[in-house]
């Protein structure tokens, strides 16, 4: 396993960090425990959750998976030696999360002590801002909204309780998801203008089919230090080609629930058969291929993988050991200008 500290922070993460949003809807806590167990053998420090998950959210779940990974650091003994770190929901109309969710103080202290008891822990090393308090492009969605309302809640406002969680002790250090270069350089400028905690990562969506990171917020990571936690990088696993010609794989996430098309359109058909066919002239799993890509990215400080099946796990893991040549970038490249961009 290969690591890599944090700008701005004391975290020392590995640069394959385990998603868990399948923990308590597709793997059960059994399940969840083996894949625990299995990437710390491997070296994987760096544990990622939410108060959300599991994906898709309801009621039924929503905190089924922090309580499996609570279970398992309470079993293993293994919370000084992990990574975690979670998220606050941002604004949406969830009342079994709370009522009224918004990243105000009421709401950011409720969701930490509610994540604490679930994860069995009374820290966390890694606190996260799932999606903007404002009304912006997140999740995919295209063209600026011009929202013409005043927002409830203000940047400030958020990093002040985000700021006494740290005073508490309840939380070392803070980031943010679904972010944009604005809001991402205005939360910066903030915490220095008003002394207060200074955002150290972001983790936004990176994939060979979505590499709208690369404009703008790349450069933010690179003068400023807020680097990627790079989610999805196999594109809801569309990258390893399993569900090209139509193909829905019985278990396979795409296939159990319709709400994930972000990658299934023409374009991005097209351009995932390119890089599978790539990959394969190169003698290479097109999965192992697209992940290899992202963890040599200079601002990517970790991948975040996930898995259904330990196989899944297993491969994904040993991308890590793979260095792509140049003549294989190259070649991704000009895929890459072929279809640039095909699923934002």
């Amino acid at each position: 396993m290969k690591y890599h500290k944090l700008p701005h922070s004391s975290l020392e993460v590995s640069k394959i960090c385990l998603g868990t949003m399948t923990f308590g809807e597709q793997n059960s806590q059994t399940e969840a425990f083996n894949q625990l167990d299995y990437a710390f053998e491997r070296g994987v420090n760096f544990i990622d959750t939410a108060e959300m998950y599991p994906v898709p959210p309801k009621q039924q779940t929503q905190g089924a998976t922090e309580e499996y990974i609570g279970n398992w650091l309470d079993k293993s003994g293994k919370r000084e030696k992990v990574v975690l770190a979670t998220k606050v929901a941002g604004p949406r109309n969830v009342p079994y999360i709370r009522d009224n969710m918004k990243l105000d103080r009421r709401n950011v202290h409720q969701a930490i002590d509610d994540s604490l008891t679930r994860l069995k822990t009374d820290y966390i090393d890694l606190y996260q801002i799932h999606w903007p308090q404002r009304e912006t492009n997140t999740f995919g969605q295209l063209n600026y909204p011009y929202p013409d309302n005043l927002q409830e809640v203000t940047l400030i406002e958020t990093l002040e309780a985000m700021a006494e969680l740290i005073k508490a002790g309840k939380v070392r250090y803070i980031g943010v998801s679904n972010e944009t270069p604005w809001g991402v350089m205005s939360l910066l400028k903030l915490a220095e203008k008003h002394n207060l905690p200074r955002i150290v990562s972001i983790q936004n969506p990176y994939n060979l089919l979505n590499r709208s990171f690369e404009v703008g917020l790349s450069e933010i990571s690179h003068y400023e230090g807020v680097e990627l936690l790079a989610y999805s990088p196999l594109a809801f696993g569309c990258l390893s080609g399993k569900y090209l010609n139509g193909q829905r794989p019985e278990g396979a996430r795409c296939s159990l629930f319709e709400r994930f098309v972000r990658y299934f359109t023409p374009q991005g058909i097209a351009a995932t058969q390119a890089y599978v066919d790539l990959a394969h002239r190169h003698g290479m799993d097109p999965a192992q291929m697209a992940l290899a890509f992202i963890n040599q990215r200079p601002f990517v400080a970790a991948n975040i993988i996930g898995a259904t099946t330990m196989a899944q796990l297993k491969d994904n893991i040993d991308s890590i050991e793979i260095t792509l040549s140049d003549e294989l970038l190259k070649d991704i490249q000009e895929v890459g200008t072929t279809y640039s961009n095909p699923c934002p």
